[in-house]
C-alpha cells in the first residue's frame, strides 16, 4: 500500500473520530428532547441506514449469519442500549465527563470481556493502562463534584457516570460479538452493517414513543437528522474507510482524538468549565486508551477452551 493511501486513512478515521466527538454538543442543542429519544434517532436511523449501505452483503451471507444467531441477536441488543446510556451519561454527568468516561472505559470493559470469555491473560501493560484510566475517571468526577463545578449535583454526576460505564460496556460487548461474527467468516461490513441494523431496529419503537419533541421544533429535528446522518453514518463509513487502509491498533489511537474534541467544544460551545483537575484525569485517561491501543500479544491461556469458543 502507498504513502497516500495510508494517509487517506488515516484522514478518514481522524474525519470519523471528529465528527464523533461532536455528538455531546449537538444534543446539548436540542434541550427539550430526552437523552433516549436522542439516543433512539442517533443510533436506530444511523443504524439502519447502515443496514440499508451493506444490504447486499448481508442477503449474500444471511445463512451464515442465521447459524451465528447468538452472537448477532447480542451484540444488537449492547448496540440499542448503548446509545441510551451515552446520551443519558452525558445529560447527567455533562459533555466532557460522559464522553471521557463512556470511551475511557470501553478498553477496559473490552479486555475484562475477552479475558472471560476468549482465555486471554492480562499482562502488566494492560493494568498500568487500567490503573491510569481509573484514576483519571476519579479525578473527573472529583473535578465535577467540587465546589466550582457547572454540570448538577454530586448524584447527578454519580448516576452519569454509572450509566457512562454502561455505555462502555455495551460498546465493548458490541464491538466483542461483531468480531466474533467475523472471525466466523463474516465479511466486516456484512456483520457491522447486520448488527447495526437490527440494533436500529429494536430502537424504534423507544424512538416512537419518546421521539414527538423531535417533530416540535424545526431546531429539534435538524440536531436529529444531523445526528443520524453525520456522526453515526458518515462517521462509521468514514472509520470503515481508513480501518482498510491502516492497521486496526493505528486507527484505535486516531480515535483517541474524539474526547478531545467532545472537551473542547464543550468549553468553547456548551460553556462547561473544567479546573485543573479534570484535564488532568483527561489526560489520564487518554494515556490509558494509548497504552491499551499500542500492538500487544496477551498470550492464551487453556488454548483447548480459546479455541472451542471461537465462533
Amino acid at each position: 500500500m502507498n504513502a497516500r493511501e495510508h494517509l487517506l486513512g488515516v484522514l478518514g478515521v481522524l474525519l470519523a473520530a471528529v465528527l464523533w466527538g461532536t455528538t455531546g454538543t449537538a444534543a446539548t442543542l436540542a434541550p427539550e428532547v430526552s437523552a433516549v429519544a436522542i439516543g433512539a434517532v442517533a443510533m436506530g436511523l444511523g443504524g439502519l441506514l447502515q443496514a440499508l449501505v451493506a444490504a447486499p452483503r448481508i442477503r449474500k451471507v444471511w445463512p451464515r449469519l442465521r447459524t451465528r444467531w447468538p452472537w448477532l441477536l447480542s451484540g444488537a441488543v449492547a448496540v440499542a442500549i448503548y446509545p441510551l446510556a451515552f446520551y443519558g451519561s452525558m445529560r447527567l454527568a455533562g459533555v466532557t465527563i460522559g464522553t471521557v468516561v463512556s470511551i475511557g472505559s470501553a478498553p477496559l470493559l473490552s479486555a475484562l470481556i475477552e479475558s472471560r470469555f476468549d482465555g486471554l491473560t492480562l499482562g502488566m501493560r494492560w493494568k498500568i493502562g487500567a490503573a491510569l484510566g481509573l484514576v483519571g475517571m476519579g479525578l473527573l468526577c472529583l473535578a465535577e463534584t467540587g465546589p466550582h463545578a457547572g454540570v448538577g449535583s454530586t448524584t447527578q454526576v454519580f448516576q452519569g457516570v454509572t450509566m457512562g460505564l454502561v455505555a462502555g460496556l455495551t460498546y465493548a460487548f458490541y464491538s466483542w460479538s461483531a468480531r466474533r461474527l467475523m472471525q466466523g467468516g463474516i465479511p466486516t461490513r456484512a456483520a457491522m452493517g447486520a448488527t447495526f441494523g437490527l440494533g436500529g431496529l429494536m430502537l424504534m419503537p423507544v424512538l416512537l414513543l419518546t421521539g414527538a419533541p423531535l417533530m416540535g421544533s424545526i431546531n429539534n429535528a435538524a440536531v436529529g437528522l444531523y445526528m443520524a446522518l453525520v456522526p453515526m453514518f458518515l462517521g462509521y463509513l468514514g472509520f470503515g474507510y481508513g480501518l482498510a487502509r491502516v492497521p486496526a491498533s493505528t486507527a484505535t489511537t486516531i480515535t483517541l482524538f474524539e474526547p478531545v474534541v467532545a472537551a473542547l467544544l464543550a468549553v468553547v460551545i456548551v460553556g462547561e468549565r473544567l479546573p485543573p483537575l479534570g484535564w488532568a484525569g483527561i489526560v489520564l485517561v487518554i494515556a490509558c486508551l494509548m497504552c491499551l491501543s499500542a500492538p500487544m500479544r496477551w498470550p492464551r491461556v487453556r488454548r483447548n477452551k480459546a479455541t472451542s469458543t471461537a465462533g
